[in-house]
């Protein structure tokens, strides 16, 4: 489900670390009362723990608030994480493309990738 993103306008990714014994009330509170965004809205907002290997996200639908919780298993020799950013204090507007790509545990700032322009050229 949490990969099923294709009705939410915006994808926040709240940087740094987050306590993820939060539940509910205490991401409403943060993306609120630290980012001033509004956790009523079409968006999805995801958050991470020190360990990068689980995330929280949260997303307001229709009649209440959705809670997702995925977390990484471990190979016998293998150590999974998100590539998180850790700057705190910074929310991130994702595109599902950058989504995509932290779900399948790749960083969401890839150097080589093909940008789009906001720029619209007259030919």
């Amino acid at each position: 489900m949490l990969g099923d993103i294709s009705s939410v306008n915006r994808i926040y990714l709240v940087a740094g670390f987050t306590d993820m014994r939060k539940s509910i009330d205490g991401l409403m509170a943060i993306v609120r009362d630290t980012y001033n965004l509004d956790p009523y809205s079409n968006s999805v907002f995801l958050f991470c723990g020190r360990r990068a290997d689980r995330i929280k996200a949260l997303h307001f639908e229709r009649d209440g608030f959705c809670l997702l919780y995925k977390r990484l298993e471990r190979g016998r020799n293998d150590t999974f994480r998100f590539q998180w950013p850790r700057k705190a204090s910074e929310v991130r507007n994702l595109t599902r493309q950058e989504f995509r790509w932290l779900l399948e545990g790749l960083t969401i700032d890839q150097p080589k990738a093909i940008k789009p322009t906001a720029e619209k050229h007259d030919f």
